[in-house]
């Protein structure tokens, strides 16, 4: 990391375990401010959208503060995002919840939908599959475990890359079937576990981004 502190804006639209969350980021050594003002939200080096509860609930919130926008600006002009749990949820065009398809802020195409599992919530510790040239995940095992809890999530990847921009890179986890766990599509990251209440494991990864912006 260089000397310079780097600014990391934890947005605050109603959903998100906004505590640790801060908590974690400022042990990167970042300068976490939890903000729903979009001014601030856009400054910032790196942007963070925690997410936990209903999809619904949570696009509801996002929208209150404009945080779609905020969202769209950024990566329009290049500037990291990285969305956690429901966070990274929100990112893709939809989510279906007991039956009801609520629009999200459309970043992925494909859609959030109900874990074929027999046990849910998907809640406690799980490997991940992550591609070797990932930068999320560098300086870890393969048999690192992080922590998840959730019912639902994008169980498929849509997004076609026609080469005129990088592959993202994606990292799978099983649950039932396989789903997302962590997607790095330039300067939008996302993770489905929760990197701030995954030890050891998920300061990592967090120092990684943090170190990347």
């Amino acid at each position: 990391m260089t000397n310079a502190k780097k600014s990391v804006a934890l947005l605050d639209y109603g959903s998100g375990n906004l505590h640790s969350a801060k908590r974690a980021l400022a042990r990167t050594g970042a300068d976490v401010e939890v903000t729903s003002d979009p001014k601030i939200a856009l400054a910032a080096d790196g942007l963070v959208v925690p997410g936990v509860g209903a999809y619904a609930a949570c696009m509801a919130g996002l929208l209150e503060v404009k945080g779609d926008r905020i969202i769209g600006q950024r990566l329009a002009g290049a500037r990291p995002v990285l969305g956690i749990c429901v966070g990274m949820q929100i990112l893709f065009e939809r989510g279906v919840e007991f039956g009801v398809e609520t629009t999200g802020c459309g970043e992925w195409p494909g859609t959030v939908d109900r874990l074929d599992a027999p046990v849910l919530p998907h809640m406690g510790w799980n490997t991940v599959a992550a591609p070797s040239d990932s930068a999320l995940f560098a300086g870890t095992d393969a048999d690192t475990r992080y922590y998840f809890v959730h019912s639902y999530a994008a169980q498929t990847w849509e997004l076609e890359s026609d080469g005129t921009f990088a592959a993202p890179k994606l990292t799978w986890a099983q649950h039932g079937g396989k789903f997302l766990a962590a997607v790095e599509n330039g300067p939008l990251w996302a993770t489905q576990f929760h990197p701030e209440k995954s030890g050891d494991a998920g300061a990592v990864l967090l120092e990684n981004w943090v170190n990347s912006l």
